[in-house]
């Protein structure tokens, strides 16, 4: 079955009133005088800025200098301006807020190895103080207000240490995924002119130890902006030591000579704080502006506290990676409310297939958050190790990242959660810095279902024209308000920021996403309405991957597509046409698959790469995708009038034939 027709299922989970009424969200309710969430939603879509007001005294929400108007649409709504003259810090709200409190003395974060054994713990104390040692020392080597500062590191406590770090000084933090090759990483740094780097020697992976400073290194022969890196020593004698260049400094001994404290500097609330970039359906990735206030704003209270219902009592887990946006969501959900956080190196599986199911046992996780790729991924180990383990201490979980096809939620939602603990499903994503759909702890569930409108987006599910559609029906999805998680433009590109998401439908933004709302007033998202692909739950641009292959000079053209992967949710299938006088054979399909490899990285492995002599284009000469991605799936391709060669079409069902 399909999500199209699951109004006609009887819900999987029901809130109970006691369940409800222990909610966030009730009590926010009952602070704003509302008994009903409808009218609460309605309200908050009337008035977006009444709605941050109540929020941020809901959340305790911190400044130095008290904003003197909560929203300015003088610009239009595409250049919103949210908490005008005031001045904040998110480490102010994230660290500093705890000092004096009890929470200063309790746990924030527990780290745990491939080896079990391996194991660091740091309370909020020894955390704030390894934060501002580091603050220091960037601020010694010149780091500022402003500067851009890439973070390329696996899950490590000093990863968390050194994102508070660079916000602490002002100055920009850029999260790069550890598991990057050269190309992406040199392509963000350049676009952000990053003026340093912060990296580590290897990491442990599968057992094996797999070396990232090279990586850097290769990528910043590019980078001319890039001043300083700085390189922790996590692997000791597993790894070599790599030659040390002449902008390495060695980070621990930095860090070890400055003072435990530091004072906190205050930004303008709209400052730029983060600079997290999601590819695009263009070779060149999008850099998405948070600010001080925007992540904290939507996703961190709004979302996940007031309607998502993380309490200070909890211990997050979410298995991920800095390089998305749930880094900075396990940086800053926990910290904020003065809950702990887990954090892991490695992969769900190894040293076991168990794994995963054991940190959840052994450290007590009461809030996880997951993504359905790592479901249909542990699915495959069957139902023996889920049920061996103790997971009582699950109050909640937390999806995101990608629709759920229905076989992988209900697994989860009966092994692990037991059919009792309720699945947060959220979706957003790095453009909007919060969610446009959210689950409660007040609304029923279905499989993949979100019991909620993000509040105060304006959000709506719309046809071609801009016109809502009925319940049961797919539509676009788009944001009718201003939205304080918005990103601030894109970095160095006005006009892609606003062709991007503004101007297919003027004066709304249009997210890209398909979606549905059924007859009990629950949505579901239905994939991507663009060419933009989905791996393990990154997105990904098909022409940045493009540039790869024909970077190599043994292409001339490239469609690259995402087809559907019983693991990944996505994999990528490459057609390419060989440049005149290259062989078209085997050797070169596996020389342009390794092109990818080592530009994007091991998870980017093309399930193939087929050969032809030509790629279906349009009368303008537009390479046809969405045709190219039909005739892989097996689907029809459409209207083809426009094709310049519809000869292509043929061909290319032909070689999909040989290749299977």
């Amino acid at each position: 079955m399909t999500f199209m027709d699951s109004n006609k299922q009887p819900f999987a989970w029901i809130p109970s009133p006691e369940v409800a009424e222990a909610s966030n969200l009730r009590a926010f309710m009952a602070k704003v005088g509302e008994t009903d969430f409808d009218r609460l939603a309605e309200r908050a879509d009337a008035d977006p800025a009444w709605l941050m007001q109540q929020v941020f005294e809901f959340t305790d929400f911190r400044f130095y200098e008290p904003y003197s108007r909560m929203l300015d649409l003088s610009g239009g709504i595409e250049w919103a301006r949210w908490c005008v003259g005031g001045t904040t810090n998110i480490v102010l709200n994230c660290l500093d807020r705890h000092r004096g409190t009890p929470v200063w003395e309790e746990t924030f974060l527990v780290w745990e190895g491939e080896d079990p054994a391996a194991r660091r713990s740091l309370g909020y104390r020894e955390f704030d103080a390894e934060v501002c040692r580091l603050a220091s020392a960037l601020r010694g080597l010149g780091i500022g207000p402003g500067d851009r500062v890439g973070l390329y590191m696996p899950n490590l406590p000093e990863t968390f240490i050194a994102f508070f770090a660079v916000l602490k000084i002002g100055a920009v933090l850029m999260p790069l995924f550890s598991g990057f090759g050269p190309q992406p990483i040199a392509a963000r740094l350049n676009d952000g002119e990053a003026k340093a780097v912060l990296t580590v020697d290897g990491t442990w992976r599968r057992g094996v130890a797999s070396p990232m400073k090279p990586v850097l290194d290769e990528a910043l022969r590019e980078v001319p902006s890039v001043r300083h890196v700085l390189v922790l020593r996590h692997l000791g004698e597993a790894l070599p030591a790599a030659v040390a260049g002449p902008l390495d400094r060695d980070w621990a001994t930095l860090a070890a000579a400055q003072p435990a404290e530091l004072a906190t500097l205050a930004m303008p609330a709209e400052a730029p704080a983060i600079l997290l970039y999601t590819s695009g359906t263009t070779g060149k990735p999008k850099g998405c502006i948070w600010t001080h206030v925007s992540f904290l704003g939507s996703m961190v209270t709004r979302d996940m506290h007031v309607c998502a219902d993380f309490k200070s009592t909890d211990r997050f887990f979410f298995m991920s990676d800095m390089g998305w946006m749930v880094g900075a969501m396990c940086a800053c959900i926990p910290s904020y409310f003065g809950g702990s956080l887990l954090i892991v190196e490695g992969t769900p599986d190894h040293p076991d297939t168990g794994r995963f199911w054991r940190l959840i046992e052994s450290h007590r996780v009461s809030y996880l958050g997951i993504a359905p790729t790592l479901i249909r991924g542990l699915m495959r180990h069957g139902e023996a190790d889920v049920e061996s383990r103790d997971l009582s201490s699950l109050r909640v979980t937390c999806s995101g990242g990608e629709a759920w096809t229905e076989a992988p939620w209900r697994w989860f939602f009966e092994h692990a959660c037991k059919s009792r603990v309720p699945i947060m499903n959220i979706v957003g994503g790095t453009e909007v810095g919060g969610c446009n759909f959210v689950g409660t702890m007040i609304h029923p569930l279905r499989p993949g279902s979100f019991g909620a409108r993000g509040l105060g987006a304006g959000v709506d599910i719309v046809d071609d024209q801009g016109r809502p559609v009925a319940d049961n029906e797919v539509g676009e999805l788009v944001l009718r308000n201003p939205n304080i998680g918005f990103t601030k433009s894109l970095w160095g590109s006005d006009e892609r920021y606003l062709d991007s998401y503004w101007r297919t439908l003027p004066g709304v933004w249009v997210h890209g996403d398909f979606a549905m709302r059924d007859d009990d007033g629950l949505f579901y998202i239905l994939g991507r309405s663009d060419d933009t692909i989905k791996i393990s739950g990154k997105r990904t641009g098909p022409s940045e991957i493009e540039t790869l292959l024909t970077g190599t000079g043994k292409v001339s053209e490239a469609a690259v597509v995402g087809v559907p992967d019983e693991v990944k949710g996505a994999t990528l299938v490459c057609v390419c046409v060989a440049m005149p006088g290259i062989a078209a054979d085997a050797a070169l399909e596996a020389e342009l698959s390794q092109a990818v490899v080592h530009g994007m990285g091991a998870s980017y492995r093309p399930r193939q790469v087929l050969l032809v002599s030509d790629l279906p284009k349009t009368r303008n000469m537009k390479i046809m995708r969405r045709v190219v991605r039909a005739i892989l799936r097996g689907e029809s391709p459409g209207d083809l009038s426009a094709l310049v060669n519809p000869e292509t079409v043929t061909e290319l069902a032909q070689r999909v034939g040989q290749a299977t």
